[in-house]
């Protein structure tokens, strides 16, 4: 990286051009990231046109529209046509309308027609993320005319690993892997040798249950049919990787109370991260208070027994740990389709025999600790660890059973993580604690 700075203060653009073209495109796409804008364009600039586009493709979007941006009409045009169709919807779809009509307005017939047939697709459906660049074959064509089919517009398509087998209809009736193509009788008849059971995906389909069937079947492509069964793009492996990335950090962002966003870290303002974050911020605070309330009405009781307020935070830290352990499990279990609603009684079962193994455990140190180290009362000890039990047992039955219920519903399970589970836990924690106190000490 110091090198390539260098090269571009001193402006060796021809050493440069020879260290940089030398590398494989991602990589050159990884260097220009970590440029600042001025250094990326010069980069860019003094790329081969036939490196340049490949290297685009593998561009972050924001960084896609500074370049398109910088460019002239006519080498805009060219960057796009030698993109792939979903490549390019997928720049397109983030850049204001009035770049868009005028980026089209250059492009080849081919690549407008392409973009366009994309582009009105909803946003995460299988039609969107689909590439139209793909070998189809006529299932009356012999193995030889196949391949030379392969041969001729396999340049322009983005796998050609598999070839996918149309009636006259364009109905998808079957698929042959180029390996068996190769490995076949010359004179043999595709639809002969074709295989019929065909996976294929709804152009409306959600690409979460996409990836779930790549992952099922293990695929590396996979056929997009409309509501007629007429093929119209194919879904390949590395859209599949970008999309299990979005979707594991858009989970992860919901469990951690954040509203999802699209954009690196690094790249989203101070301000757009605040709209992002405050909304279960104050939803949370808002019924946290409900803790403070319970609290308050028990004021005399804690005055009576002061050091029972010394353990409150103890306890609802541990009835949150406990729910949030519970319901981080039970949510990726459902995203992974190994729990289903029908489970649940099951889940319950196993949770609470769980959660009375871990109770009596930290109520057993705790015990020890109290006695020992706090030198407190048996009475009031008892109580401490009856409610850690209580606690424990109450929070991994919330843990388990709200994200199975809000599947069940037609709600994000994500959204029923931890901060969530945790401000219920709180409360309930404190009821059940001084439901005890007052019972075993007569508050």
């Amino acid at each position: 990286m110091e090198e390539i700075r260098e090269l571009l203060e001193t402006k060796q653009y021809t050493t440069l051009r020879q260290i940089i073209t030398e590398l494989n495109d991602a990589d050159i796409a990884s260097i220009m990231t970590d440029l600042t804008e001025e250094e990326m364009l010069k980069v860019f600039r003094i790329l081969p046109k036939d490196l340049a586009a490949d290297v685009f493709a593998y561009l972050e979007v924001e960084d896609q529209q500074v370049i398109i941006s910088s460019l002239s009409d006519s080498d805009a045009a060219n960057i796009i046509n030698n993109m792939m169709a979903d490549d390019a919807t997928d720049l397109f779809e983030e850049m204001p309308a009035n770049i868009v009509k005028r980026l089209l307005a250059n492009v080849s017939p081919e690549a407008r027609r392409d973009i366009n047939h994309l582009l009105k697709y909803p946003e995460d459906s299988a039609g969107s993320i689909m590439t139209v660049e793909y070998v189809d074959l006529k299932d009356n064509l012999t193995v030889t005319q196949a391949l030379e089919r392969v041969r001729k517009v396999g340049v322009d398509s983005e796998t050609i690993n598999i070839c996918y087998v149309l009636d006259n209809g364009r109905h998808l009736i079957g698929t042959a892997a180029l390996r068996y193509l190769l490995l076949s009788d010359p004179d043999a008849i595709i639809g002969d040798i074709m295989h019929e059971n065909v996976i294929a995906a709804n152009t409306l389909m959600d690409q979460e249950e996409v990836a779930k069937l790549f992952k099922k079947y293990d695929f590396t492509s996979m056929p997009v049919v409309d509501n007629e069964n007429r093929l119209v793009g194919i879904i390949t492996i590395d859209d599949i990787v970008d999309i299990i990335e979005e979707e594991t950090t858009e989970d992860i962002e919901k469990m951690a109370a954040i509203m999802p966003s699209d954009k690196p870290y690094m790249r989203t303002g101070v301000f757009e991260t605040w709209k992002k974050r405050i909304p279960w911020l104050l939803l949370l605070m808002v019924s946290a208070t409900f803790t403070g309330g319970i609290i308050h009405s028990f004021e005399d009781a804690l005055s009576t027994c002061a050091v029972l307020t010394m353990f409150i935070p103890m306890l609802m830290d541990t009835g949150g740990n406990a729910g949030g352990q519970a319901s981080v499990t039970i949510i990726r279990g459902l995203s992974l389709e190994e729990i289903t609603f029908k489970d649940i009684f099951r889940v319950i079962w196993k949770e609470v025999r769980v959660a009375v193994c871990c109770g009596a455990t930290l109520a057993v140190c705790n015990f020890a600790k109290l006695l020992l180290i706090d030198r407190v009362a048996i009475d009031v000890a008892v109580v401490i660890c009856l409610t850690l039990v209580a606690a424990v047992v109450i929070a991994k039955f919330i843990g388990c059973t709200l994200p199975m219920l809000a599947k069940k519903v037609g709600f994000d399970p994500a959204v029923m993580a931890s901060p969530f589970i945790t401000t219920i836990v709180d409360a309930l924690s404190l009821l059940i604690y001084f439901a005890i106190a007052t019972a075993v000490l007569g508050l």
